[in-house]
């Protein structure tokens, strides 16, 4: 199928190679040299940035985590937990390092992100739970950290999209730790791939069909089959029926990218159920092409850091 790709984004189609997660292993290098290259030589020089880890959910392993923090930061600073990408499958600390150290400098917040367990190996609830419990972690440490527990927002990109918006219906049910705002980038929402936008691109730069269904296959596991009538809401968040109370929201969705409408379609929800949305769809895009220099993902960057210092004024 052929797409209107921005013409400033159309020349590196071409180079970018056809992934898959057949075996995750070298699946997780590629992204880790991917994304090594796309942050060679930034200038993390304002910055404070420290790699621990926090206690896991009910007695599990401990989650790894690294704090930015810019060195001019107010005495008390709004804070992000930032959650990365992937497909669940890839992705960890250094392959969200390059947005982190943006997002800290640009806002002037501090950044914590997480590493949270990877499926297969670790299908759901595992990453969502490490990632909850780095949230309990920053309110339960704020004063330590200096931050402001009334303004932390969760910001995810692709897979770390769908487990931001999961954080925030778990905290929501749990009458857990606050969030002031919820960032879903191209967020990966629905096992059930049957919007147009999944059903038509099948072929799409980075992001296809047959990997959107290998990640959910993986990221479920033996306990729920992709589809199912009993897939969990907190796994899929398009399956939620109640988004009431939940934090307000930005939501950026790509032209020709499957996931484009569970991201639009879930925005809607969320604006029914009474929740303030911002909701973006930009034109001549694909998935992850915002990280490819054109005029259309300078204007993404724009609108992100636009929503992300009014929510957390």
């Amino acid at each position: 199928m052929t797409y209107a790709i921005d013409p400033e984004l159309a020349p590196f189609v071409a180079s970018i190679p056809s992934g898959s997660f057949v075996d995750p292993v070298p699946a997780r290098r590629f992204f880790e040299d991917v994304n090594a290259m796309l942050s060679a030589g930034i200038d993390t020089s304002g910055l404070v940035i420290e790699d621990g880890s926090v206690p896991g959910e009910a007695g599990r392993p401990p989650v790894p985590i690294r704090i930015y923090r810019p060195k001019d930061a107010p005495d008390v600073s709004a804070a992000i937990l930032q959650i990365h990408g992937g497909g669940f499958v890839v992705g960890s600390l250094d392959t969200e390092h390059g947005l982190a150290v943006h997002n800290a400098v640009s806002l002037g917040v501090t950044v914590v992100t997480v590493d949270y367990r990877l499926a297969p190996e670790n299908p759901y609830p595992a990453g969502l739970d490490d990632c909850y419990a780095a949230l309990v972690w920053m309110h339960q440490q704020a004063a330590a950290l200096r931050i402001d527990p009334a303004r932390i927002a969760v910001y995810g990109v692709s897979a770390g999209g769908g487990l931001a918006a999961a954080l925030c219906i778990l905290a929501r049910d749990r009458s857990g730790p606050a969030i002031c705002f919820q960032h879903l980038s191209i967020p990966e929402l629905d096992d059930r791939l049957d919007t147009p936008s999944a059903r038509a691109f099948t072929d799409t730069p980075i992001w296809k069909r047959s990997l959107a269904e290998t990640s959910w296959d993986y990221y479920l596991g033996s306990a729920w089959r992709r589809r199912a009538d009993d897939v969990p809401v907190l796994a899929a968040p398009a399956r939620a029926t109640d988004l009431a109370g939940l934090p307000p929201a930005l939501i950026n969705t790509m032209e020709f990218d499957p996931l484009r409408d569970e991201g639009l379609l879930y925005a809607m929800q969320l604006l029914r159920a009474g929740v303030s949305v911002e909701v973006h769809s930009y034109p001549g895009t694909f998935h992850g092409s915002a990280i490819f220099p054109a005029r259309v993902s300078r204007q993404q960057a724009r609108d992100s850091e636009d929503a992300l210092r009014r929510a957390l004024r």
